[in-house]
């Protein structure tokens, strides 16, 4: 699990909250697996032309965004969403599925909108073999999780929490490899700044680059 700062800045997110104020809502269990529909209670923004703007507009952020970019890898937005919970709403623990749309999902992530004073409890719960991490950020950050956990949205006891979630295709499937090529792409930046362009720095991009090349799918 990985949070990402600042993915839209607080300008951006405004203009989408007050863009997604617009549009209408449905029931989110509609999008909802067989063992997860029960648990599903909240809404999310009916698929138009403005709605798709809106993802647009993240997708690109996302796309621009060297953490996110570093440690996903996107190769597929398997989908995105625009999610909303008011008082009352909650997401009772479950696993995304390993198929959306024909894309091996390998990662998910939520975008948060909504000021965490807007709204109360609706914290996203994602569980390890450790412990449960509450998350709760600020407009515009991000967290990055495996589709492979386990998670749930708590409660939403007053107010509302509006969020872009995600499932992508990563090129790198395989997690420990993504890890190594993050890694090494924090080294890289660390020594570029400390030093410039140095034969250690030639040296550590031919090694990211050609375990990309190695690893990636396709």
């Amino acid at each position: 699990m990985i949070i990402i700062g600042n993915v839209l800045d607080q300008h951006e997110v405004a203009a989408l909250r007050e863009a997604a104020e617009s549009l209408a809502f449905e029931d989110g269990a509609r999008t909802a697996g067989r063992y997860a529909h029960g648990v599903k209670h909240n809404t999310q923004a009916v698929a138009t032309a403005e709605r798709d703007a809106i993802l647009a507009k993240v997708r690109k952020a996302l796309n621009q965004h060297e953490v996110f970019q570093s440690a996903a890898r996107p190769r597929h937005y398997a989908r995105m969403l625009i999610s909303r919970y008011r008082s009352g709403m909650e997401y009772g623990s479950h696993v995304d599925d390993a198929i959306i749309n024909g894309c091996r999902t390998d990662l998910s992530f939520t975008l948060f909108l909504s000021e965490p004073q807007a709204y109360e409890g609706g914290g996203l719960v994602i569980e390890d073999a450790v412990e449960a991490r509450v998350i709760r950020l600020q407009p515009g950050d991000a967290v990055l999780y495996p589709t492979s956990a386990s998670h749930r949205v708590g409660p939403v006891s007053r107010g509302e929490r509006l969020a872009v979630v995600g499932w992508l295709t990563s090129w790198v499937r395989d997690p420990a490899r993504r890890d190594i090529l993050y890694d090494l792409d924090a080294a890289t930046r660390a020594v570029f700044d400390a030093e410039g362009k140095t034969p250690a720095v030639d040296r550590l991009l031919k090694a990211k680059s050609n375990l990309y090349r190695m690893w990636a799918d396709g």
